[in-house]
């Protein structure tokens, strides 16, 4: 038996590192200082697994030859100090999964905004191209855990295999050798903070590891507008190793996506709408078509792309009232891209909890887009201040169901009803997926 590998946290990543780690033979030990979900007790049970939850057991956790930790666990915690200073190995399910994938080719995905929407769009566009092709990551099933489901059909010496793998600064900050064959960087704008001393700089330098080893024959796309991403280049020229594409705003007009200079694709009859979501098909349209996918192809499956819920999902359409479900925009600049992508008079559905919002860059759009205002939140004041010199009509409320039903009252046939709340969902809700749902759920008892 291997010297034991210890695996902290007990969701989706620390449980596919524990299937991946016990089928190589490792001893394996799973602490989380949570309780852990029934279904990720069972699978820990059905596989043999030993675990603790509610507590971190220093004796047998700094006995590992190696730890795997969640990406949910920041350095400054009891446990990772100690694990530091007896100086053992730390790595993340993403950096384990892809020791073991064999051979593949891997795209990783990150930013701060559109992530998922572009990981599925990827994945949906390489499925319909007929490539053999999976999700994981941050969305979908742990990477480790689609490697270990290869290894037991006897997959990984299939070099045709692509996995398409979402990935957050907090998975970035724990990979060592991980590659990726294509990186997408789409985005960064100011985002758990918290997690970076709240110094912007640290947090770009994290999502600029999905690059760090890459190579000549590799490829990052990214951003050639976004202003961080932009001086972090310009800063750091010798961070990037490979060949670099950019994507322009010129690429992107009147509903087309514009490759070279004979490409384009149309995409302003597909869900797809907004100048955000045109970039991230842009992202995706050039993946598509470097592994060997033709327009046409790519064409039908942008056509029959089906956004993910919660981004800018359009629920129903109600009297003549498009209403549509943006709860995963937790943040301004979420809204930014949501209120900017608008093309009806919009009754917004805003608040939640405060992450130190600054409202201000949000202005010309909700004074041109946004007809009235609905406050969904237990403390709606910053909201009321931040906006009440636009003289737009503003109602506070506390549920998904009054704040739909105070939406519509304030709109007439040909608006739309918008909930981007800009906040975290925990004054009401359990989450954004809750929040969501609820607001799903009122619309369609209209």
């Amino acid at each position: 038996m291997k010297k034991p590998i210890v695996i902290l946290g007990a969701g989706e990543s620390g449980t596919g590192a524990a299937i991946l780690a016990k089928q190589l033979g490792y001893a394996v030990f799973v602490s989380d200082k949570s309780p852990i979900l029934p279904a990720f007790k069972a699978t820990l049970e059905a596989h043999g697994i030993p675990y603790e939850a509610g507590t971190h057991t220093l004796k047998t956790i700094l006995n590992a030859r190696e730890v795997i930790k969640s990406p949910g666990i920041p350095e400054t915690t009891e446990v990772m100090r100690a694990i530091r200073a007896k100086g053992i190995n730390v790595i993340g399910e993403i950096e384990f999964g892809a020791r073991h994938a064999g051979k593949c080719t891997l795209i990783a995905i990150t930013g701060s905004n559109g992530k998922t929407t572009t990981t599925r769009l990827v994945h949906h566009l390489l499925q319909h191209g007929g490539l053999d092709v999976q999700m994981g990551g941050n969305v979908g099933k742990s990477f480790a855990e689609l490697v270990a489901n290869d290894i037991t059909n006897g997959r990984t010496n299939n070099p045709e295999r692509i996995f398409v793998l979402e990935m957050s600064s907090f998975q970035l900050d724990d990979i060592q050798k991980f590659r990726p064959k294509i990186a997408v960087l789409l985005n960064i704008t100011p985002d758990h903070l918290d997690r970076y001393d709240y110094q912007m700089a640290n947090y770009v330098r994290s999502k600029f590891r999905i690059t760090l080893n890459q190579k000549r024959g590799d490829w990052l796309i990214t951003n050639a507008d976004d202003p961080e991403i932009q001086q972090f280049l310009a800063a750091n020229p010798e961070a990037v190793h490979c060949k670099m594409e950019q994507i322009k705003k010129n690429d992107l007009k009147n509903g087309y996506v514009r490759v070279g200079q004979k490409m384009c694709f149309d995409v302003s009859s597909t869900s797809l709408q907004g100048p955000h979501n045109r970039f991230n098909a842009a992202c995706a349209i050039r993946i598509a078509l470097r592994l060997g996918i033709d327009q046409m192809t790519i064409e039908e499956g942008l056509y029959h792309f089906t956004p993910p819920p919660h981004r800018m999902e359009k629920v129903a359409e109600r009297n003549g009232i498009v209403y549509i479900n943006d709860s995963k925009a937790t943040n301004v600049d979420s809204v930014f891209y949501a209120i900017q992508s608008m093309d009806r008079p919009t009754v917004w559905i805003v608040g939640g909890t405060d992450k130190g919002n600054d409202y201000s860059v949000l202005m010309p759009h909700v004074d041109k887009r946004v007809k009235a205002i609905v406050c969904m939140g237990l403390d709606n004041s910053k909201i009321l201040a931040a906006f009440q010199h636009l003289n737009k009509p503003m109602v506070e409320t506390q549920s998904a169901e009054a704040a739909v039903k105070a939406a519509t009252e304030l709109a007439v046939p040909g608006d739309a009803v918008l909930l981007s709340p800009a906040c975290a969902s925990f004054d009401l809700f359990k989450n954004y997926e809750q929040r969501g749902d609820l607001f799903r759920e009122a619309v369609l008892n209209l």
